[in-house]
């Protein structure tokens, strides 16, 4: 240095900074170190922020005044600074020659601000707005100039003269021109012109916002304060940021996929290259994973199989593409944290030498406010860097969740059917929901894998220089807890795993009752499906309370460990060597490094953990992404030189891999322009032939080729969430005129004239509001508007009327119908329309017995003959019923048709559930099967009165049919905390609360004890106390750990696990006992997210919160007491702090758990919308929607992120003010130790300020758990809210319990009964009075809409009587309890409903009969074949929904069922619609045969089938029309008579 600036001009003089009340720098050093930083600083972040701003393309912004000024400030500085260097060179040519210094500083200074007005340019051009590096260099500039602005005042002050005028006025001209800098550099520019258009209505500001706003997320602030004044709503977020989004982050991610998967392909193939060259090219196209087969086992299996795998060839990694997507982003964030890790020990160190400063009486007291206001310094700068740190994290963890949602919905578009089946949709739903949200949780701790340890080493080096080699003793210690840990993360680990399964297991049993809950009801199933959704739930909680254990005893460890630590060293220290004394310097400093070791030594065991579940995740994603893919290239669809449309050549075609084959050498060519018609029995295999033309199965060898585009009905019509009329347009442009000759066609015209909303009404889940023939219709509206040039249709026709579906064939199917001379393949049971096709296929047995015309085939005489000459009878009876209908329209005059609204208006709250309950009753409860729809509504509708108002009352918002789900607004009221705390106990609650405070007191305890200790230092009275004091010490720290341990078993493991099982019981217990209404109106997606994210947030999250809440608490309350205890003075300052505090708080409550709301809210639409793609993605596969639908997906997730993207600010604006409250603490607590230092001794100070130092965090963590745990309590709201649904009747009235055996006789009485869908509507049965003797059949017929189901539904009493009363055997139904009533009637219900589970089970539930009775049973309703040839027999797994069994075989099975339970009364709602001819004619004599004796009921369709009834009740606008033997009613020729005659029985 002497070099530069000359013998003259000394570096440091020590007698100037330090010994004087007035301290000043040498000039030397103002001119070298304090000019040269910020020129260091700029030049240092030239090259990479050059290259960044090179990089970014945001379009250049124009010359406006503000730039104007900033340039020409930046030209004026450089004019300034080298005027001294100009000015330098001139005093030599006068010989007074300066030192060296004098020329370098002023190039450096004018080289420096060109630079910077270089950057202020070129930052325009590349459309920068707010710059932040020249933000910190103008920043850095004048806080270096500060110290020579006023040391150059204090030298013209004590001098008379000014000496080097030149210099001195260039300085402060210099000085004023960085200030303005600095001020001007605060400001934005405009926006760049030339960018990406931002079309937004509502951008994020965070894009435009400056580089302090940017910051200290100022730009958040308008939002936190619209959101305190009225809770936010969906329309008030901001815009997702570009970057973000789905668009960008999928598709990025899929690409690193690819190519891992690319990677290992290359890599198998190189392996087994000969294996695959022999087998067909195409099979290689399939996504190959090291262990296919593994991959659709079991996931227990799964794993196994994984491990024993690690040798085979390389697999492709979902992790090495995961890094490549988000690492270097992630990077960002990591620098972040590398600072903040440094800064965080430069505290320690200042708290050192303010507790020498307090010891040393004589030094000036400069220093001491010098150090304080360092402290608040570094405090500040460590709280921005760290949230800027976290913004990183939070958002790759963001991006991530989106990237991995997008990639597995685009994965389960295209996966196989044997992949399908060993993940079941409840658990690809969790892949999405549990799994990628697991991720998300571990990028935000995944630094702290390396911060951790370097935390810890850099802490032992500073306490290694305070206490020397006894630190080793401390280190035993933590190293002693390391396996301690380990082994519990690894055990909870497993237990985790555990866990998940039985969460998977209960959340699939819960989908399955919930699609079947109308069966579990009429068979009065419920209890026996709780007991096994309890069984599952208790071997949950059973994990979850070795968990809790497991975790009591880490609490432990890890809150004792920073005390056990400090204990063993400060013991070991003074006890080693006598001459060592322990004094507050020491002691406090050695304090706040432990406190900084017990962050990174908490959090690791945490971040293992979380890693450790993270990994598990990983696997089970990477597994189904690894999934066999359908093969693109099974069906060739560019097939243009073959002569036939469709065409199969020697095909054979399975399900899965590893399963027999279901098709067997297939031969089927179709013409281009014909219908062919594909027949055979049940379980055949006809909709496996159509899948295989769709590409959906695995096709072992031949060649399927299908030219042109395709439309596909399946013969279960799947119908989305959506208007009705996007269910038809599917994403095509609407044509009016086309859309009418469609809807004409399909016969809907009539259906949509009674929906409320005409064609925008919308349709609930699976079409739940429309009934199995208006499905069934909208599918082939679906199919015919797509204008395909082939059709397949998969017995389109069985869940339509008679008449309804001659009319689809002649309008439509047949040779005279729209599709004329579109290629047709339609499976069929129905006879009747044979003679028209062009050709038929005979199916047996999987393969294709006959194929030709009607005519050939007749010829033939073979088994299709056979079958035609048994069934043609029976079919051309109901041909012609579709010619009575056109006669009934006339009969109603239009203007009533919306009559039914004038009920809904009246604004009570329950009119949502009056709307759903509405538009279910014209289709559910009425379902015989079809017809249209409309007589039925006005019938019920209409009051006799007319409105002429009803038309305009007919308002779009009556169409919703399902509600949104309702956000809670405002704050979460306390009685949901009540609720809480009386299910945990109210007196429990009251003595864990105690409990954390005696918890707290005995850890400030022993810190006082240790100020003491401290003390004695200064009394020399350290020696005769040492065992004493350690003595103490001990004892009040033992106590924190034991207090701890027994408040975490007393919490966790008893007290709030028992609050969960109640609160998950009632839920069960309440939607259970809910009445079948309420199903109909509430999505399950809505009722499995209770179950599911519900019920997990009570089971783990709300306990974590109060745990975390209630330390921090304590922690807080006492830290400001002790402070405020030792220095009054804190008092002044804490309040208004506290205020602020409040105030911010409450701000940051309102908003951010508006946000949460609305993110869960907006959740549910994804898993929705992901479970609905996954049942219909044949069907979207076939009209090639796939990508539509991954748009909408996209959409959804974007959506959610909208609402999540400001919660992960808010926490950071509230990270950063919140801090800032706890730094003023710091700096004030400091600032009155500096004040009052004559009176305070070093241990208090030290006590004092290092809890200052601690409460920033608490104060922090306080606001977080707040926010989180009224966040979480929401959860309880949620799932109480469905327990006290409103309940149906009692299962079981004690004391009206009918005798065990009744019904002896079957006798069942109508007296003047009435019934009403709901209140308010009209009724649908009125007075009926009939009475029927035990053992007689009954047939009840009557046209759609009549009442005929609303009689069965009576008798289970899912419909309440208005009036009258239904007696069986002198019984009044009314009187007994459900269970009892329902237990005792049989009904075979229209639509098969069976459960996952084993056959057995599915028939017999409650165990109740012996087996030789279950396989009579099987026997009668002709499954015993079937069945005994499964290698399982009864024990054999039926899939979700029963999918592994065809619709006729689910149909016999409840045949079967209702065989079992044999009871005297069957109710048969005509179930033959999905069975063909044979099956049904079994039917009919099984019921004959077996049910001689019972009365029964039937609801008919074909009359053929009650002709030898005993008697036949005909029911019409819901009164008895006429009710007597078959043959007297043809012979009264009333309407019965017609009926018969429409149905060709009589002439």
């Amino acid at each position: 240095m002497e070099r530069l600036c000359g013998a003259k001009l000394p570096f440091w003089v020590a007698n100037e900074t330090f010994h004087r009340d007035r301290p000043d720098l040498s000039e030397c050093f103002q001119l070298s170190v304090l000019a040269w930083l910020p020129c260091i600083f700029l030049w240092a972040a030239f090259p990479c922020y050059f290259y960044y701003l090179r990089r970014s393309k945001r379009g250049y912004i124009m010359m406006s005044l503000l730039n104007r000024f900033k340039t020409a400030f930046g030209l004026l500085l450089w004019i300034v600074c080298w005027i001294d260097l100009f000015y330098t060179f001139y005093e030599m040519r006068l010989s007074h020659s300066r030192p060296p210094i004098y020329f370098i500083t002023p190039l450096v200074l004018g080289m420096t601000m060109l630079l910077a007005t270089f950057l202020i340019q070129y930052e325009r051009l590349r459309g920068v707005q707010s710059s932040g590096v020249l933000f910190i260099f103008w920043f850095l500039s004048v806080l270096c100039a500060i110290v020579p602005f006023r040391s150059k005042i204090l030298k013209a002050y004590s001098q008379t003269d000014v000496p080097d005028k030149l210099r001195f006025t260039t300085f402060y001209f210099y000085f004023g021109l960085i200030l303005l800098e600095l001020i001007l550099c605060c400001f934005n520019e405009k926006p760049p012109l030339f960018s990406s258009v931002v079309t937004d209505p509502n951008p994020c500001p965070e894009t435009t916002a400056g580089f302090l706003s940017t910051v200290t997320f100022w730009w958040f602030t308008s939002l936190a304060i619209k959101g305190y004044k009225v809770p936010l709503e969906a329309k008030d977020l901001w815009s997702l940021n570009q970057r973000d989004s789905s668009g960008n982050m999928v598709p990025k991610l899929l690409k690193e996929w690819d190519k891992e998967q690319a990677k290992a392909k290359s890599s198998e193939q190189s392996l087994t290259s000969q294996a695959v060259y022999a087998k067909p090219q195409s099979s290689t196209t399939n996504h190959v994973s090291g262990g296919t087969g593994a991959n659709e086992s079991s996931p227990e299996e799964a794993e196994v199989l994984l491990s024993s795998h690690q040798a085979a060839p390389h697999q492709p990694s979902f992790l090495r593409a995961l890094i490549r997507s988000f690492g270097p982003y992630f990077l960002i964030g990591s620098v972040f944290k590398l600072m903040q890790d440094a800064i965080t020990f430069v505290n320690p160190q200042l708290l050192r030498m303010l507790i020498s400063f307090t010891k040393e009486k004589d030094t000036p007291d400069w220093w001491g406010y010098l150090l304080a206001f360092l402290m608040f310094f570094t405090a500040i700068l460590q709280t921005l860097i760290l949230h800027r740190h976290f913004q990183y994290c939070f958002v790759t963890g963001m991006n991530v969740r989106t990237a991995l949602i997008g990639a597995i919905y685009r994965k389960a578009l295209v996966i196989t059917n044997a992949a399908k089946r060993s993940s079941t949709v409840g658990e690809i739903v969790n892949l999405m929901s549990v799994d990628a949200q697991r991720f998300m949780d571990l990028t935000t701790f995944l630094n702290m894998l390396w911060s951790a340890p370097l935390q810890i080493i850099l802490a032992l080096y500073f306490l290694w220089q305070n206490l020397g080699p006894s630190v080793l003793a401390g280190v035993a210690v933590m190293v002693m807890l390391i396996p301690f840990n380990a082994f519990i993360a690894m055990k909870t680990r497993g237990y985790q795993v555990e866990q998940m399964q039985h969460k998977d297991a209960r959340i699939k049993l819960m989908s399955e009752i919930l699609n079947g809950i109308k069966v579990l009801k009429l068979y009065a199933w419920e209890n026996s499906f709780k007991d096994k959704v309890l069984a599952i739930r208790q071997k949950e909680l059973t994990v979850l309370r070795k968990t809790a254990y497991l975790g009591a005893l880490s609490t432990m460890a890890w809150t004792s460990a920073p005390f056990l630590v400090a204990l063993t060293t400060f013991a070991v220290y003074v006890t080693v060597d006598e001459n060592n004394v322990l004094d507050a310097e020491r002691a406090f400093v050695s304090l706040s490094l432990f406190n900084i070791l017990r962050f990174p030594l908490n959090m690791l065991p945490q971040v293992i953990s979380s890693l450790v579940q993270a990994s598990v995740s990983l696997k089970r994603i990477q597994n189904f992404l690894s999934h066999d893919e359908l093969d693109p290239t099974s069906v060739d669809r560019k097939n243009t030189s073959s002569a036939f449309a469709v065409s199969v050549v020697n095909g054979k075609f399975t399900w899965a891999k590893e399963d027999q084959p279901v098709l067997h050498n297939i031969n089927v060519m179709v013409p281009p322009g014909s219908l062919v018609a594909i027949v055979g029995h049940v379980g055949c295999g006809k909709s496996s032939l159509i899948s295989a033309l769709l590409g959906d199965m695995e096709k072992l060898e031949g060649e399927v080729s299908v030219r042109g585009s395709v439309a596909y009905v399946p013969q279960q019509a799947w119908i989305q969430n959506a208007t009705l009329r996007d269910n038809i347009l599917f994403g095509n442009t609407f044509n009016e005129c086309k859309y009418h000759r469609v809807l004409e066609a399909c016969a809907l015209t009539q259906d949509l004239k009674v929906l409320p909303g005409g064609d925008m009404t919308e349709i609930g889940e699976k079409g739940i509001n429309l009934s199995g023939g208006q499905r069934q219709r909208v599918s082939l509206a679906r199919a015919l508007y797509s204008g395909a040039d082939v059709y397949l249709l998969d017995d389109p026709l069985s869940a339509v009327d008679a008449h309804v579906s001659k009319h689809i064939f002649d309008n439509l199917i047949g040779p005279e119908g729209i599709l004329k001379g579109k290629t047709r393949v339609l499976v069929t049971h129905g006879i009747s329309y044979l003679p028209q096709v062009d050709n038929i296929v005979v199916m047996v047995d999987g393969r294709v017995s006959e194929m030709g015309s009607y005519q050939e085939l007749l010829k033939q005489n073979g088994a299709f003959a056979e079958f035609l000459r048994n069934y043609a009878m029976d079919d051309i009876i109901e041909e012609d019923e579709a010619t009575e209908d056109l006669m009934e329209d006339e009969l109603f005059p239009d203007d009533v048709l919306s009559n039914h609204h004038t009920d809904m208006v009246d604004n009570e709250p329950t009119v949502n559930e009056a709307k759903k309950t509405f538009m279910r009753q014209i289709s559910i409860m009425s379902g015989d099967s079809e017809n249209l729809r409309c007589r039925s509504v006005r019938r019920h509708g209409c009051s006799q009165r007319k409105h002429p108002e009803a038309q305009e009352k007919k308002s779009p918002e009556m169409e919703k049919l399902i509600q949104a789900e309702t956000a809670e607004t405002g704050r979460v009221k306390t009685k949901v905390f009540l609720e809480y705390a009386k299910a945990v106990g109210l007196v429990l609650s009251v003595i864990i609360c105690l409990l954390y405070g005696c918890q707290s007191a005995a850890a400030i305890g022993a810190n006082i004890w240790l100020s003491r200790w401290t003390d004695d230092a200064s009394t020399n009275s350290t020696k005769e106390n040492v065992q004493m004091r350690v003595g103490v010490y001990a004892a009040l720290g033992i106590a924190q750990g034991v207090l701890v341990l027994v408040n975490c078993l007393l919490c966790r493991a008893y007290s709030m696990l028992q609050a969960a099982k109640l609160t998950h019981q009632n839920m069960l217990q309440g939607v259970l006992r809910a009445p079948q209404a309420f199903f109909e109106s509430t999505p399950t997606g809505r009722l499995l997210n209770r179950f599911s994210k519900d019920v997990d947030a009570i089971d783990t999250h709300i306990p974590d919160n109060i745990d975390i809440w209630m330390r921090t608490f304590w922690y807080t309350l006492n830290v400001l007491l002790i402070c405020s205890a030792l220095t009054p003075m804190l008092l002044i300052v804490i309040a208004p702090l506290m205020v602020f505090y409040w105030w911010v708080q409450r701000f940051y409550v309102a908003t951010s758990r508006q946000l949460k709301r609305l993110e869960s809210v907006s959740r549910s639409p994804i898993y929705s919308h992901f479970s609905e793609t996954i049942t219909g993605a044949s069907v979207i596969r076939a009209y090639g929607r796939d990508n539509t639908f991954v748009l909408m997906s996209d959409m959804k997730v974007d959506e959610n992120q909208k609402s999540y993207y400001p919660g992960i600010v808010s926490n950071r604006w509230l990270g950063v003010r919140i801090e800032f409250i706890g730094n003023c603490i710091v700096l004030f607590a400091a600032f009155f130790a500096v004040m009052g230092k004559e009176h305070l001794n070093p241990g208090l100070v030290g006590l004092s300020v290092s809890y200052a130092l601690q409460v920033t965090m608490s104060l922090n963590w306080m606001v977080r758990m707040t926010s989180d745990l009224e966040n979480n309590i929401v959860a309880v709201e949620r799932v109480k809210e469905y327990s006290e649904t409103k309940t149906e009747a009692p299962w079981e009235v004690e004391n009206k319990k009918p005798p065990p055996e009744w019904p002896m006789e079957g006798n069942v009485e109508f007296s003047k009964y009435s019934v009403r869908y709901r209140e308010g509507l009209d009724l649908v049965l009125r007075n009926i009075t009939l009475n029927v003797k035990g053992g007689e059949k009954i047939g009840i017929v009557g046209r759609t809409g009549a009442g005929k189901s609303s009689m069965t539904l009576c008798l289970f009493r899912l419909l309440e009587a208005a009036g009258g009363e239904i007696t069986i055997d002198n019984v009044k139904i009314s009187e007994i309890g459900l269970h009892d009533l329902r237990s005792k009637l049989t009904i075979i219900p229209q639509e098969p409903v069976l459960f996952s589970g084993t056959l057995r089970m599915n028939l017999d539930p409650f165990d109740k009969y012996s087996d030789e009775e279950v396989w009579k049973a099987l026997e009668h309703s002709h499954l015993n074949r079937f069945v005994s040839n499964q290698p399982a027999k009864l024990d054999m797994e039926c899939s979700e929904g029963g999918e592994n069994l065809s619709v006729g075989q689910r149909q016999l099975v409840c045949l079967a069922r209702a065989l079992l339970r044999k009871t005297r009364i069957l109710i048969l709602d005509e179930a033959t619609a999905a069975i063909d001819l044979e099956t049904d004619d079994l039917i009919q004599s099984t019921i004959r045969t077996q049910f001689q004796d019972c009365t029964v009921f039937t609801i008919a369709h074909r009359l053929n089938t009650i002709m030898d009834y005993t008697r036949v009740l005909v029911l019409d606008k819901g009164q008895i029309a006429e009710f007597d033997t078959p043959t007297n009613l043809l012979s009264q020729r009333g309407i019965f008579y017609g009926m018969a005659k429409d149905a060709g029985l009589v002439q």
